[in-house]
């Protein structure tokens, strides 16, 4: 007895949630933290992903990169240059990644080199969402 009294208690609970969440008051993916996860290295695995964004079950995806091109460490945390978005198809660092390309706005001249290119950002000015990105790039410094 004691059994059911505290499975219907889980139930109303948990129905209580999901009427709150049904009223708008929050979607379930903004609970969703896509930077859990990031902060790892080559030697230190601290759950190997990145914040990668996109449709569910897309084909392909978007990813600030702060890792060189080819690396399969695109994104970590403890990073403070963005060098470039990238598409991707392989959401792993163990994988690596093959027919890539990356964007990365700038003002001025166009720099192709991605170490010329990058741009200095902080957690503080981003948003991550799996559906929505966004971070402010501070402005580059030339020869920097």
């Amino acid at each position: 007895m004691r059994k059911a009294y505290s499975l219907c208690a889980a139930l109303l609970l948990s129905a209580g949630c999901f009427a709150q969440l049904k009223n708008g008051q929050e979607d379930l993916p903004d609970l969703v933290n896509p930077l859990m996860g990031t902060d790892s290295k080559f030697e230190l695995s601290n759950g190997n992903t990145y914040p990668a964004i996109g449709l569910p079950w897309g084909m392909n995806m978007w990813t600030p990169q702060t890792g060189r091109d080819g690396d399969g460490w695109q994104y970590t945390y403890h990073a403070d240059k963005i060098r470039g978005f990238k598409q991707t198809h392989q959401p792993s660092p163990w994988m690596n990644d093959y027919g890539v390309f990356s964007l990365m706005p700038v003002t001025g001249h166009a720099e192709f080199r991605e170490e010329e290119r990058a741009s200095w950002f902080s957690h503080k000015a981003e948003t991550v969402k799996p559906y929505y990105y966004s971070v402010y790039l501070a402005r580059r410094v030339p020869g920097h």
